[in-house]
C-alpha cells in the first residue's frame, strides 16, 4: 500500500494521473475561502522575497501598457543575463531539494530566461529565529532578502493544479514534521505570484491590464500552472489586439507546457498580424520594421493580397536584406524560416530561373526548392488538387494557392511552324461573384514573341447597357509604340461534354497598353452566368482559354 501512495503520478505506467493539463472551469472546486486559512491548510508557505539590482521594479509596475511592459521584460532579461553565475561554495546547499528542479531531460521551462523557481524544505523552529538568520538568507545570488511572506496553504490544492508543487510535496516531505516550504522569488514576481496562488484557489484572477495578465502568465509558466495559463490566454485574447501585443504574444518563452497552453492565443496574434497586413504594399513600411515572427505569421496567409507569388518571393528578399546585411545570416533565415512560406510552386518559371541564380539562397536549398515547383507545375491537375488537399491539413502550405491579385495560368508555348501559346486561366465561383457589378480580376503574364500579355474577366454591362454580363478581354503590357499582330481565340469548357467549346476569334494589332475582347463572352445576362444550373461552372470552376498565334 505504501509503494502504491509513493508512486510517482508523472509516470506513464501510472493510471491515476492528476490531469494538470484541464483548464479551469465551473466545474472545479472554487476554494477561494481556504486561501491562507489555517483552519483549512496542512501547511506553511515560506516566500522570501529577494532584492535585486537598484533598478528593478516590480513586473507591471510603471507598466501602463503592452509596450511598457516588454521593453520592461526586455531590460530584465538583459539584467539576468549580466549576474555573476552562483558560487554554491558560498550558499549552504544542503538545504536545497536538488530533485525538485526540472529535469535537464525534460526540456520543460529553460527557454524563459528569468529565474528557475527555487524551493527548499525547513525544519520547523524550535528555537530562536535569530540564531538561524545567516543560513535562512541565502539566494540564487546571495543577495538581500527584503521581505518574508508566510502563507497558510493546502497541499492537495495546489498539488492538483501544478507538477511543482506536487514533485515539491511528494518528494521533499520525507518527515511528517516537516510542514514549512520555503519559496525564494525575486521582488519582481511577488504581485503575480499571489494572483497565481489566489488562482490555485479560486480558478479566478483579480487583475484585468495586458500588463499583469502577462506577469501573471509568466509565473504561471515558472511553476507549472497549465490551468491559469489557459486563463490568461483567454483573458488577453479578449483584449483589444495592437501589433505591439500581437508581436509580444508571439515572443513569449516557448517551453513545452507553455507552446500547448498558449496555442490560441499565439494563433489569435498570428491571424491577427495577417488580417491587418493582408495587403503588404499599403503598409510596405511598417512590414518592412517587423521582426521574423511577424513576417512568418503574414507569410503564412492565403488571403494574402498580393500581386502574385513572384511579388512574395521579392518582398521576403527585399525584407531579409535589410533585417540580415550579412549574407551567412540572411542565407540562414531564407533557408530554414522563410523558404517555407514562398510558395515556389505558384511562381513563374521566368522567376524561378532567377531564384536559381540568386545569391541570397544557399544553391543547394534553391535548386531543390525549383525542382519541387517546376515537379507541381507538371502534374494533371486532378494530382496537383490531391496535393493541395494535403498540405491544408498540414502547417506546410506550398501547394495551397494564395488569393492573388493577378490569377495565375498554365501557358504552353510552340515554336513551330508558328509561335504559338495556349494559355488556361481557371477562376472560382466565388471569385466571379466578387466581380459584381463592376470589379475585374486579371492574370499573370505570359509571352509571346518576347511580348508580355495579360487576360482580365470583368463584370460589366453588355453593349446596349441593359444587363450585367461576363467579359473577358485580352492585354499587351508594354506601352509605347510597338505593333504586334496577333490571332487569338478564347474557349471554355461547357457542360454536358465539359469540353472546351470556341466562343470567339479575332485579329487584333496591338499597341502597347491597348486591350482587345468581348463583353459578353457568353451571350447571357450575369444572372445566367451565375445561376446553378450554369453550364460553365464545373464543379464550382470557371475553365477559360486563350490560344495566340503571331
Amino acid at each position: 500500500m505504501r509503494d502504491q501512495l509513493n508512486s510517482d503520478l508523472f509516470d506513464p505506467r501510472t493510471e491515476m494521473v492528476p490531469d494538470f493539463s484541464r483548464g479551469a472551469s465551473s466545474s472545479d472546486g472554487d476554494f477561494g475561502f481556504a486561501f491562507n486559512d489555517s483552519n483549512f491548510s496542512d501547511r506553511l508557505l515560506r516566500i522570501e522575497i529577494m532584492g535585486g539590482p537598484p533598478q528593478c521594479r516590480p513586473d507591471g509596475e510603471g507598466c501602463t501598457s503592452i509596450a511598457d511592459w516588454a521593453r520592461d521584460r526586455k531590460r530584465r532579461r538583459e539584467d539576468i543575463k549580466k549576474e555573476t553565475v552562483l558560487d554554491l561554495s558560498l550558499c549552504p546547499e544542503e538545504q536545497m531539494l536538488n530533485d525538485i528542479q526540472p529535469d535537464m531531460d525534460d526540456g520543460v521551462g529553460f527557454e524563459n530566461q528569468d529565474e528557475e523557481p527555487v524551493a527548499m524544505v525547513e525544519e520547523i523552529q524550535s528555537g530562536d529565529e535569530d540564531a538561524n538568520s545567516n543560513e535562512s538568507s541565502w539566494s540564487m545570488d546571495c543577495s538581500t532578502v527584503l521581505r518574508v511572506k508566510t502563507l497558510h496553504i493546502s497541499s492537495p490544492i495546489l498539488a492538483a493544479k501544478s507538477p511543482f508543487f506536487y514533485k515539491l510535496f511528494s518528494n521533499g516531505m520525507r518527515e511528517s514534521e516537516q510542514r514549512h516550504v520555503t519559496l525564494r522569488i525575486n521582488a519582481s514576481e511577488e504581485a503575480a505570484l499571489m494572483e497565481l496562488l489566489n488562482f490555485m484557489y479560486s480558478n479566478n484572477l483579480s487583475v484585468t491590464t495586458a500588463p499583469e495578465l502577462l506577469d501573471v502568465l509568466m509565473a504561471a509558466d515558472k511553476f507549472e500552472v497549465a490551468s491559469c495559463m489557459r486563463y490568461c490566454s483567454r483573458l488577453l485574447r479578449n483584449l483589444p489586439m495592437t501589433p505591439e501585443s500581437a508581436l509580444l504574444y508571439l515572443d513569449l518563452p516557448s517551453s513545452v507546457l507553455m507552446a500547448e497552453a498558449v496555442q490560441p492565443l499565439t494563433d489569435a496574434a498570428k491571424q491577427y498580424l495577417a488580417a491587418r497586413y493582408k495587403d503588404i504594399t499599403k503598409y510596405q513600411e511598417e512590414v518592412m520594421a517587423l521582426p521574423l515572427a511577424g513576417i512568418e505569421a503574414i507569410l503564412s496567409s492565403d488571403d494574402l493580397q498580393i500581386a502574385s507569388e513572384d511579388a512574395v518571393y521579392d518582398f521576403v528578399l527585399k525584407w531579409a536584406r535589410a533585417q540580415y546585411p550579412k549574407l551567412e545570416e540572411r542565407r540562414e533565415v531564407l533557408g530554414s524560416r522563410l523558404a517555407r512560406f514562398i510558395r515556389f510552386p505558384y511562381m513563374t518559371c521566368r522567376k524561378l530561373k532567377k531564384v536559381l541564380t540568386s545569391n541570397d539562397f544557399d544553391h543547394e536549398v534553391s535548386s531543390k526548392l525549383v525542382l519541387e515547383a517546376l515537379f507541381f507545375k507538371a502534374e494533371a491537375p486532378h494530382r496537383q488538387r490531391s496535393l493541395a488537399a494535403e498540405e491544408s491539413a498540414s502547417l506546410n502550405r506550398r501547394f495551397i494557392e494564395r488569393a492573388y491579385k493577378y490569377r495565375p495560368v498554365k501557358v504552353v508555348e510552340f515554336e513551330l511552324p508558328r509561335q504559338q501559346c495556349v494559355v488556361y486561366l481557371d477562376l472560382k465561383r466565388e471569385e466571379c461573384a466578387n466581380l459584381f457589378p463592376s470589379g475585374r480580376v486579371y492574370s499573370q503574364a505570359f509571352h509571346l514573341g518576347g511580348q508580355g500579355f495579360f487576360l482580365s474577366a470583368h463584370c460589366n454591362m453588355d453593349q446596349q447597357s441593359s444587363f450585367h454580363c461576363f467579359g473577358l478581354f485580352l492585354g499587351m503590357q508594354e506601352k509605347g509604340s510597338v505593333s504586334f499582330a496577333v490571332d487569338y481565340e478564347f474557349a471554355a469548357r461547357s457542360k454536358p461534354t465539359e469540353e472546351f467549346v470556341s466562343k470567339y476569334k479575332g485579329n487584333y494589332t496591338f499597341t502597347g497598353g491597348k486591350a482587345v475582347g468581348y463583353r459578353n463572352l457568353f451571350a447571357i445576362p450575369w444572372t445566367s452566368f451565375m445561376a446553378e444550373d450554369s453550364l460553365y461552372f464545373i464543379n464550382g470552376v470557371l475553365h477559360l482559354r486563350a490560344e495566340l498565334t503571331i
